[in-house]
């Protein structure tokens, strides 16, 4: 593990091979994450221009034995951007927040190449000024780099159609422990020449390597686009509905969330001016679904053959289909908003689980059956049910804080996640391990996958400097 500390001597030592404004004092929103579980050590946060100066500072910490903590945009849910105040000795924040280039585009090979501190949302816009969609897209992507996402394997809501960012990269420029740089950055489709470090990189968390810049794969833009809400029987139909809209409009699905009426209820609580797709009236079950279609074909159209065959199999009772680009981010407002409407009411706990698509609605059954068996308790089920990912968030009594249930909050975190698993499913499904998941890696985790894992930590940072602390006690 680390033995020395990033403090002003430190500092002082290497500010003389540096420009004057690398190092600044850690202001606090780099110590702190978007759910409020950690608190950072007060330190010193490195602010790179490039990957050679990445380089050096790497090097420099690895020679000294300092930790280091790469910085993105901050958005991790699960505290692998922080450094607990008293975990270790203190590391070094290294912030990627000024390597925001675009460094090429290949419109007609589908790739994009940027730097690891670029934000999601301009790697989108550069993406479409050549006529081009960068397919990743979730409620953070104003904020959220580059690097960060792939160090986390981020989902999104494109996952169904698209794939985790893991799929949409092709290459990687990484900064490795001993501050060596890995010129992995091609642009190939295929390269079987050996070990794949750009997978092994892609969701390490920052635990084995800074990974620097990476190429992206683009694709056609849609020439149409159609967003409908179905209300649906139950959990049950939303794989029925799926299976059908499947059948009818193969890949053009690139959405598919479920939505639960309490998340809507908390939204009309904590934010009444965000719209509903069916006014103030709830619907228990919901599926919002996206489509992209080619040119001549009509996605409302589609839709509305999609609702017909769905009503008359007994699937869906009603649906609104968006019938303008505003009414469509209206639909998306409300799912984009359901997080930060939890955040508010406030959850005793959180979950981002994954199971095999055909136990989802066994999964829902018998987690919510478990969670009455603790108390009454409010459950908010929502997420990409097209790729078997939930987020299944339980909440204090109407009126209660939260605070009264946190002793509960152990017991229900383990009855989900053993539910999860005991279905063969996982306790992390796109928000990563950081330092929050460690003890569930560690019950859950197949004992030889952690055994090579350990082994890989300990070959390729065997000082331990990398984001010490995080995904592997």
């Amino acid at each position: 593990m680390p033995r020395d500390s990033a403090d002003s001597g430190f500092i002082d030592a290497l500010s003389h091979h540096f420009p004057p404004d690398m190092f600044t004092q850690a202001e606090q929103s780099y110590l702190e994450e978007p759910r409020g579980r950690f608190q950072g050590a007060q330190g010193f946060v490195a602010r790179p221009r490039n990957t050679q100066e990445v380089a050096a500072l790497v090097k420099a910490c690895n020679d000294t034995g300092v930790g280091i903590v790469p910085y993105g945009g901050g958005t991790g849910l699960v505290g692998g951007q922080i450094a607990p105040e008293g975990e270790l000795e203190t590391p070094l924040i290294l912030s990627l927040e000024r390597m925001t280039q675009i460094r090429a585009v290949y419109p007609q090979e589908n790739v994009l190449i940027a730097d690891a501190g670029a934000i999601l949302a301009n790697i989108q816009t550069a993406a479409s000024e050549v006529d081009r969609l960068f397919p990743l897209s979730l409620a953070s992507e104003g904020s959220a780099r580059i690097g960060g996402l792939l160090g986390t394997n981020a989902g999104g809501v494109n996952v169904l159609r698209y794939g985790n960012t893991r799929d949409l990269c092709l290459g990687l420029e990484a900064v490795l422990p001993d501050g060596s740089i890995w010129n992995g950055l091609k642009r190939l489709r295929k390269d079987n020449t050996g070990y794949d470090l750009r997978n092994l990189l892609i969701g390490s968390e920052g635990t084995l390597g800074v990974i620097t810049a990476a190429s992206l794969k683009l694709f056609p833009r849609p020439a149409s686009l159609g967003t409908a809400v179905f209300v649906i029987r139950d959990a049950e139909a939303a794989l029925e509905l799926l299976s059908l809209a499947k059948s009818q409009l193969g890949e053009s699905i690139s959405a598919f969330e479920l939505m639960h009426r309490t998340g809507l209820d908390f939204l009309s609580k904590t934010m009444p001016e965000i719209r509903k797709p069916f006014g103030d009236h709830h619907p228990e079950w919901m599926i919002l679904m996206d489509i992209g279609l080619p040119k001549g074909l009509d996605p409302t159209e589609a839709l509305e053959t999609l609702f017909m065959a769905a009503e008359a199999e007994g699937i869906s009772s009603d649906a609104v289909i968006a019938q303008s680009e505003g009414q469509r981010t209206e639909f998306w407002s409300v799912r984009e908003h359901i997080p930060e409407a939890n955040r508010r009411i406030g959850a005793v706990s959180s979950h981002d689980v994954s199971v095999p698509l055909g136990e989802l609605p066994n999964f829902i059954a018998r987690a919510r059956q478990a969670i009455a068996q603790v108390g009454d308790f409010r459950i908010n089920c929502f997420g990409h049910v097209g790729d078997g990912n939930l987020h299944f968030n339980v909440f204090p009594p109407d009126g209660k804080s939260r605070d009264l249930f946190l002793d509960e909050t152990k017991q229900i975190k383990r009855l989900v996640h053993d539910i999860a698993s005991d279905l063969g499913g996982t306790f992390s499904a796109e928000h990563g391990v950081g330092r929050a998941k460690k003890a569930d890696l560690a019950r859950y985790g197949d004992p030889a996958k952690l055994a090579a894992m350990r082994a890989i930590k300990d070959a390729l940072d065997p000082k331990g400097i990398m984001n010490p602390g995080a995904v592997l006690s």
